[in-house]
């Protein structure tokens, strides 16, 4: 048994049920601070520790690791940006936070929370500490390489996806015939996709765009791997599938794949190729 306990800040999603699985896997004792807004009940049965708290509630989140002596935590899952900005209720420690902030984008408050973290003692470690083996590896990942089209495709939407991602506004786009059809904020990946399928839809028959879909996410400049990191997940396969997008591209080394081996045979099943380049 390890002699420190690893704090876990759940989000939504399986990724912090995987960190928690692989953490005490390696024989970590770990406490849970699961996010009422967002954690799946779930996190509760895989044993250890958990703490319900509401995402305003600073406060506690600092008062409970520091009673279960935690002095190191990660935080995994993700946090819908409109769920920030509308429906919590800031405690006294979030709300001074807030107040202080000169933008309210992701890497500036969840930067300032690390911030508030360590001045109590608590460092975050790189959110992907336990799963590295879940990271995209460089090269293509399914049996078909993306088509010259494709290839094309990701070239421009990575240029426009690097814009993007350099001011904090979102790490994916959706190309056609390298025109940008849909470019993500805070609706996420699968929101992203859909409404991309939605508008190709509406073009009807007299489009002269072709009706096949790229998808880009690549990590930010300087991509903080302690929080924000890309993810992508079989749900993200289903939503280009509906979506009619045959092409992924991805940061080798920035982005999880958190069903593992799942994600490239679903793709392989559906004919979408995946492919991931150094960032």
């Amino acid at each position: 048994m390890a002699s420190e306990k690893i704090g876990l800040i759940a989000g939504n999603g399986k990724f912090p049920l995987l960190v928690l699985d692989a953490a005490r896997a390696r024989g970590e004792e770990v406490v849970v601070a699961a996010i009422k807004e967002e954690a799946f009940p779930e996190v509760e049965q895989h044993g250890a520790a958990v703490h319900w708290m509401s995402l305003g509630e600073l406060g506690k989140l600092i008062d409970t690791f520091k009673r279960e002596g935690v002095t190191r935590a990660l935080m995994a899952g993700q946090v819908k940006h409109k769920q920030i900005f509308s429906s919590i209720r800031p405690d006294w420690r979030m709300a001074k936070l807030l107040f202080s902030l000169r933008s309210r984008n992701t890497d500036a408050l969840i930067g300032a929370v690390a911030r508030v973290l360590g001045d109590e003692g608590i460092t975050l470690m790189d959110s992907t500490a336990y799963l590295e083996p879940l990271l995209a590896r460089a090269g293509v990942l399914t049996r078909r390489a993306p088509t010259e089209d494709e290839s094309r495709d990701i070239a421009y939407g990575r240029q426009v996806a690097r814009h993007l991602a350099q001011y904090d506004i979102g790490q994916t786009v959706v190309i056609a015939e390298t025109a940008c059809v849909t470019v993500e904020a805070m609706e996420g990946t699968d929101a992203t996709i859909q409404r991309a399928g939605e508008i190709m839809a509406t073009l009807g028959g007299a489009s002269t765009l072709a009706r096949n879909l790229t998808v880009v996410k690549v990590a930010k400049p300087n991509q903080d791997m302690r929080f924000d990191v890309p993810v992508i997940g079989l749900n993200t396969i289903e939503a280009m599938r509906r979506a009619g997008a045959t092409c992924l591209a991805l940061d080798a080394g920035k982005c999880l794949l958190l069903d593992g081996d799942a994600i490239t045979r679903t793709a392989d099943e559906v004919e979408i190729t995946i492919v991931a380049d150094p960032a």
